[in-house]
């Protein structure tokens, strides 16, 4: 369904900032939205990415046939960066290949292709990533009003005892600032599993150290109602419309 608004402000706006601010979309995915030819303004489809939007305009927002936004379901390896490479390195994005696709796709990424990754995780960590240009979809796994709870196994080094168990749990700050609680417990041996409902940088392996554990392997297995399953190391999958729909009802 196309998001249709009057602009109703008193002073001319850029449109991505506009989008941004409706909560539709990040301003980088705006652009792109523009690019793709997405966006109109009265009725004129908008081809310049710095237009603005005049007070009493109305600007459609289209979903048309074909132009849906691309959602994929990966499985991120070791070694690999969720976005923004540095040189040598390998994003998450350039995995998205017909040769590793499992089931159909309406489109294959290209070198052009922008996905945003929907919740990071770093390049020694592995498990589920999702990489999408739907603003609708990442304002409610990444946004800051989201209560979508991440779920993580993770394997340590390190004496597991009831109190540092309790610490994880409730008892840790970070950067200045205090955690959210988080439910963790101990699944066999050494492995933990952590479930959060933020994701600070390098956050679980930042908690283990603060209680004298060192994180071995950490593995994303669940992003809200959306579970890693089986999907093999290394290959993709469309997100499918249902699945879509309920991570955007929490």
């Amino acid at each position: 369904m196309a998001w249709t608004r009057r602009f109703e402000e008193a002073e001319p706006q850029r449109i991505n900032k506009w989008l941004g601010q409706s909560g539709v979309c990040s301003r980088r995915e705006a652009e792109g939205l523009i690019e793709r030819g997405l966006v109109s303004i009265d009725g004129e489809v908008v081809k310049d990415a710095g237009r603005k939007i005049q007070p009493g305009q109305t600007l459609v927002l289209s979903d048309g046939e074909g132009a849906a936004p691309l959602s994929v379901v990966l499985h991120k390896p070791m070694g690999v960066v969720s976005a923004q490479p540095e040189q040598g390195q390998i994003p998450a994005v350039r995995l998205l290949t017909k040769a590793d696709l499992i089931g159909d796709s309406p489109t294959i990424p290209d070198r052009d292709t922008r996905l945003a990754p929907l919740g990071r995780l770093d390049m020694d960590s592995r498990g589920l990533l999702i990489l999408s240009d739907d603003g609708v979809l990442a304002k409610a796994i990444i946004g800051p009003e989201s209560d979508l709870e991440k779920e993580y196994l993770v394997r340590v080094t390190g004496k597991i005892t009831p109190e540092k168990i309790a610490r994880l749990c409730h008892g840790l700050s970070m950067d200045g600032r205090q955690l959210k609680p988080a439910k963790v417990s101990v699944v066999e041996g050494q492995q933990l599993r952590f479930i959060l409902k933020e994701g600070r940088n390098r956050q679980i392996r930042r908690m283990c150290e603060l209680v004298g554990m060192h994180v071995m392997d950490l593995v994303r297995v669940r992003i809200g109602s959306l579970n890693l399953g089986d999907l093999p190391e290394g290959k993709w999958r469309v997100l499918g419309a249902d699945e879509r729909a309920a991570l955007i009802g929490g």
